[in-house]
């Protein structure tokens, strides 16, 4: 049975729907050897662990995922595009693209991601704004969109600059936007990919260079980088029991574990609870001057939420305290609000199930009085 609350022009339901057994791990009996590092859940952004995750530090090639983004929200991939000769033998990892070579935009963002090739990222900055400067202008842009606080960029491969960095936060965070992706994701997670060699060439064989998409449980991403001035840096991402995951790691010796037993962290503490079902929320509201004295409503989404386990889910119905004829099928007239432990976590709106249509008897003196005072 529901316990009904009334307060001045409100009408208040609260309903426990889940308790369920903590098993949190503290956060303090983790330990990585990353000088930065963090971990968030994707859906809402928050940070499950981290360390010194707003220091400001060299990213390496994981600069690569904000040059996917900018370069797939341009549209079109499958546009071909020309090899400009200055992505020709740029320093470091490489796709060894020549000059007057022909490749769609998703050909080399391919190679970008797997291969982590520094010229395929000066081939698609010259083929979206011109040159590397414009393009790193698109990137500080489409940053500052996200909010991020702590980072800049001046090239799109991530090759040392003093004024090229970020922080373990604002990489994952940008991150999570990248993920919203449908076809970053589906470049981030490819193991392997051919792609054409200068036309009737051959084929290039690109490898994904991220281990984790072949050892650990769930992987789906996203980016290795490595320089002598930033060390090791690791983006990963994975997605186990409807929750997705990103981890951070900025200078660390031992990045493959320290991403193994952060993601761990976060299954270990993390499940999605299903809140409502279809139908499974009623609420009756009162009508006055109507055929009926009541409209009863129902919530037609689904809803669920990535919570710690052993949160205390709490539902509260938030309606007028009463509703005038006439009322048509379909109308939105109240929400079902979530808590978790105090915290709202999301609503859905709840719809009349039927219409009641406005009486024709003379309305009462209390009716009258209710429409004068009421909504």
């Amino acid at each position: 049975m529901v316990n009904r609350i009334f307060s001045s022009g409100i009408a208040l339901l609260l309903s426990v729907l889940s308790v369920i057994p903590c098993t949190v791990k503290a956060e303090d009996e983790l330990r990585v050897s990353a000088e930065s590092a963090v971990l968030i859940e994707t859906e809402s952004g928050e940070i499950l662990f981290e360390k010194n995750c707003e220091q400001r530090l060299p990213m390496a090639s994981t600069t690569k995922i904000m040059t996917a983004l900018v370069v797939i929200e341009q549209g079109n991939t499958d546009r071909v595009v020309e090899v400009a000769p200055e992505a020709v033998g740029v320093e470091g990892s490489s796709m060894y693209l020549k000059a007057g070579e022909k490749l769609t935009v998703k050909e080399l963002l391919y190679g970008l991601m797997l291969e982590s090739a520094n010229d395929a990222a000066t081939a698609l900055a010259y083929a979206v704004s011109g040159g590397t400067e414009e393009f790193a202008a698109l990137m500080n842009e489409r940053a500052r969109k996200l909010g991020t606080r702590n980072t800049h960029f001046t090239n799109p491969h991530g090759l040392d600059d003093e004024e090229h960095y970020t922080t373990a936060h604002d990489l994952a965070m940008i991150t999570r936007e990248a993920m919203k992706n449908e076809l970053f994701c589906e470049i981030v997670s490819t193991h392997n990919k051919t792609v054409p060699l200068n036309g009737e060439d051959g084929i290039r064989s690109l490898v994904n260079h991220n281990r984790l998409l072949k050892t650990y449980e769930g992987a789906v991403g996203v980016k290795t980088g490595f320089t002598k001035r930033s060390g090791r840096c690791l983006v990963s991402a994975a997605e186990r029991g409807g929750i997705r995951l990103v981890a951070v790691t900025l200078n660390a010796p031992n990045d493959w574990e320290d991403h193994k037993r952060m993601l761990d962290l976060g299954f270990d503490t993390l499940e999605r609870i299903s809140v409502a079902e279809p139908r499974q929320i009623f609420y009756d509201l009162p009508v006055v001057g109507g055929v009926s004295q009541s409209v009863r409503c129902s919530n037609r989404d689904f809803f669920s939420a990535v919570l710690p386990k052993g949160s205390r889910v709490v539902t509260r119905i938030e309606a007028d305290r009463y509703f005038p004829a006439p009322v048509n099928i379909g109308d939105a007239l109240a929400r079902a609000v979530f808590y978790a432990d105090g915290e709202e976590i999301g609503s859905i709106p709840l719809f009349a199930e039927h219409s009641v249509a406005e009486s024709d008897e003379k309305p009462s003196l209390f009716e009258r009085i209710l429409r004068l005072f009421g909504r």
